[in-house]
């Protein structure tokens, strides 16, 4: 899952919620640097995603990207997921999606001193143009998935892959309902 997958994910508490979105940033003992809660943020965000890598619903997602996206494949299924997720954001919270996403760039401003440079550099760029809240728009997949292709080393065809989602939509949109509540009891049941 990407970036607002992994925050909703995080229910309420604050703590959790930083560690599972820092957690691509957060390698090996790098973790014990951090506090308790943190820590738990940054193991649910590695749990949700291996959750997510094996699941066989996720993989017919992936399946249908490989041939043109290949080893991208799964990063584009994120943002797809991501984009499902916001389209149907009532669905999931009460909080509107654009006062839970501003909400969270204030939050992580009391953090910053703790954060990796990179996620810091990053939400930079995400706060100023609301990721997030872009996400439930095929323009702002577009926008997201032609940034990474722009940072990646190898050619990705990411660029494109908002026609891809375009193209299959009603099936991509079927596997995200279907994986997604999977991935919600999953997380209800993560210990530590």
């Amino acid at each position: 899952m990407n970036f607002l997958a992994h925050l909703y994910l995080s229910g309420d508490n604050e703590e959790v919620l930083v560690g599972n979105f820092i957690g691509d940033f957060v390698k090996g003992s790098q973790m014990d640097h951090y506090p308790d809660q943190i820590q738990k943020g940054i193991r649910m965000h590695r749990s949700i995603d291996h959750f997510t890598d094996t699941h066989e619903v996720v993989l017919k997602s992936k399946v249908r990207l490989r041939e043109k996206f290949r080893h991208y494949a799964p990063v584009i299924v994120d943002v797809y997921y991501d984009h499902f997720l916001a389209r149907d954001w009532s669905l999931f919270s009460d909080v509107p999606l654009l006062e839970y996403t501003e909400h969270f760039y204030t939050m992580m401003d009391r953090y910053y001193d703790i954060i990796p440079k990179g996620v810091i550099h990053m939400l930079s760029y995400m706060s100023r143009d609301n990721w997030l809240y872009n996400y439930q728009f095929i323009e702002g997949i577009d926008r997201a998935l032609t940034g990474m292709s722009r940072r990646t080393k190898f050619v990705s065809k990411m660029e494109e892959a908002s026609q891809a989602l375009q193209d299959h939509y009603e099936k991509f949109e079927e596997e995200f309902h279907q994986f997604f509540p999977d991935l919600q009891a999953h997380v209800a049941k993560f210990e530590v």
